[in-house]
């Protein structure tokens, strides 16, 4: 699937990873799903309440305040994000564990290199134990002027 997210969503997430460090950030991401393409419209910054840089856990009510913006907004939850603080934008064997939604876009924002963060996409699906990772196709888009 080819993804698609506006610079400044991609911003706000790079800039809410960076302030969280030296431990992993997380949140939402949701938007609409156009004739194949997957548009992150907007992207949830989330408290990761496991306060580490190995995995996160959203906090539950910021979670469902999250989910019901979005239906406010026409929007349609998407997947999900978080930061690598010094690891590559790939993931984890707990990353592939906890992916237990196959219709997900989950993305994987890298800060292992200060002045290169790396960001990938990701569709995880399959039994515990058998998950298959496909990279998906992701493109930062400039605003529509």
């Amino acid at each position: 699937m080819k993804i698609t997210i506006q610079r400044s969503e991609y911003e706000k997430m790079l800039a809410h990873a960076r302030n969280e460090r030296p431990n992993e950030a997380c949140g939402l991401i949701a938007g609409r799903d156009v004739e194949g393409v997957r548009q992150i419209v907007t992207v949830y910054l989330l408290t990761n309440i496991d306060h580490t840089n190995e995995h996160f856990s959203i906090d539950p009510r910021e979670q469902l305040l999250a989910i019901k913006q979005m239906r406010k907004d026409g929007l349609v939850p998407l997947g999900n994000w978080h930061s690598h603080p010094e690891t590559p934008a790939r993931p984890s064997e707990e990353d592939k564990r906890l992916a237990n939604d196959s219709k997900a876009s989950y993305l994987i924002l890298s800060l292992a290199q200060e002045d290169h963060p790396v960001l990938h996409a990701f569709h995880v699906e399959g039994a515990q134990g058998e998950k298959t990772v496909r990279k998906e196709e992701l493109i930062i888009v400039e605003e529509a002027s």
